[in-house]
């Protein structure tokens, strides 16, 4: 059943806020790949191709519903960091948006009826929750680290290897 146009238009912005955040992800393993930390750029490649996979499973959820996705502008703050914290904590803030974006989807779904995006949704959310977690813990991680080198070292070849 094709859904009403509201919720058309949040889950397309929703796709755009997906391809925003793995266009994040890619700068920050830039940034990782210019501080010679291999294992931390990697980690955030995979993020980012994780998020264009987001994309595309809301993608086929309009399509397979009759709908029309529509990808909108692409828009980019200017980033820059000078620590793994700064890059993490910038990781975290785009989680908590797309949390909070996917949460406007469960209420809209909720206001018009729409039943049939509930299964979609319900799967953000908890995948939400995992990524949040996974990049909190991450920065308690940096925390303890406390910029010792070989600390950072050794949290970079972890996550090279766990990604």
């Amino acid at each position: 059943m094709k859904m009403n146009e509201e919720l058309e238009h949040a889950f397309s912005k929703q796709i755009t806020l997906e391809f925003e955040s793995a266009m994040l992800y890619r700068q920050l393993a830039i940034e990782f790949e210019l501080m010679d930390l291999p294992g931390f750029a990697t980690w955030m490649k995979t993020q980012a191709a994780e998020e264009l996979t987001h994309a595309d499973r809301l993608i086929k959820h309009l399509l397979d519903r009759d709908n029309h996705p529509v990808i909108g502008d692409i828009t980019l703050p200017s980033i820059k960091i000078d620590t793994i914290g700064d890059a993490f904590a910038i990781a975290l803030e785009a989680e908590e948006a797309v949390s909070e974006s996917i949460r406007g989807l469960y209420r809209l779904g909720q206001e018009t009826g729409d039943i049939d995006s509930r299964p979609v949704i319900d799967w953000f959310i908890a995948e939400q929750v995992e990524e949040e977690a996974t990049v909190r813990e991450i920065i308690g991680r940096i925390k303890l680290i406390d910029g010792d080198g070989s600390g950072i070292l050794r949290l970079d070849s972890e996550l090279g290897s766990a990604a």
